[in-house]
């Protein structure tokens, strides 16, 4: 095999390797995912994002019907309770002191992807 070949053989290897990280497809839809209205979608922004679509934070990734599924189970009222009087990592008011209990059950319903009642 000729040297340049050879050469371009290696080249071409060598870049469809591509070192760049992928996000995980959980992380993504967190990350691109928001709340339809627009309202909601703010709150969502500037108070859960930061921790709800970053996997380094600990907490149910918004959209991950898995890790919400327990939390889901223990019912409405008891993340209600964790939302606003805080839990493990969780800052109570979820970093929003201006959220009604219908505006925290709204946005837990969306990053669960379940209907709280």
């Amino acid at each position: 095999m000729p040297r340049t070949a050879l050469l371009l053989l290696v080249l071409s290897l060598l870049t469809a390797c591509d070192d760049t990280p992928k996000p995980a497809p959980e992380r993504t839809a967190a990350t691109t995912t928001v709340p339809a209205d627009p309202a909601l979608a703010q709150v969502y922004d500037t108070s859960c994002k930061l921790c709800h679509a970053n996997p380094a934070a600990g907490a149910p990734l918004a959209g991950d019907k898995a890790a919400w599924s327990p939390r889901v189970a223990q019912g409405a009222d008891t993340l209600l309770d964790h939302s606003i009087n805080g839990y493990n990592g969780m800052p109570p008011m979820g970093l929003c002191m201006q959220c009604s209990e219908a505006q925290f059950l709204a946005l837990i319903s969306f990053m669960a992807g379940v209907q709280l009642q």
